[in-house]
């Protein structure tokens, strides 16, 4: 049995807005690596794009920044704290996503304070890029 949290468990976020479905390793404050599995039920691919399911980009940055949220928050030191977008930057889409998927999202936080942070992240596809940003956010009462 593993000691990994459940991202439900961490995150307030709640489907359908829950895209991190399964945390498989995580180093509080600094780092996480987790997984979607997309089952092509989602309410997005009915109409991006019908007849072409398409994971939009946007989705993928959010999974990201769930994922580095869960890794802010394992944190004991910003207990009782929210991790909010504060930005998005240098984001690049390099392969299309569908139905029957799974990402692998991964996060390395940057520079933190009591207020905000930063990191960068990716989701891989195939062990291929799908996805790369780098964020920054600020952190509020929960």
């Amino acid at each position: 049995m593993s000691d990994l949290p459940h991202p439900a468990d961490v995150l307030p976020h709640r489907p359908p807005f829950l895209f991190v479905d399964e945390v498989v390793a995580l180093d509080p404050g600094v780092s996480g690596t987790g997984r979607w599995h997309l089952t092509g039920d989602e309410w997005f691919f009915a109409g991006h794009f019908p007849g072409r399911p398409t994971l939009p980009g946007v989705l993928m940055c959010e999974a990201i920044a769930q994922m580095g949220a869960i890794a802010v928050l394992a944190d004991g030191r910003f207990a009782g704290k929210l991790p909010l977008f504060g930005g998005l930057d240098s984001a690049r889409f390099r392969r299309q996503v569908g139905p029957g998927d799974t990402l692998e999202l991964t996060v390395e936080l940057g520079r933190m304070s009591a207020r905000a942070g930063k990191g960068t992240g990716k989701a891989m596809l195939d062990g291929q890029v799908a996805c790369e940003c780098e964020l920054m956010f600020v952190l509020v009462d929960a």
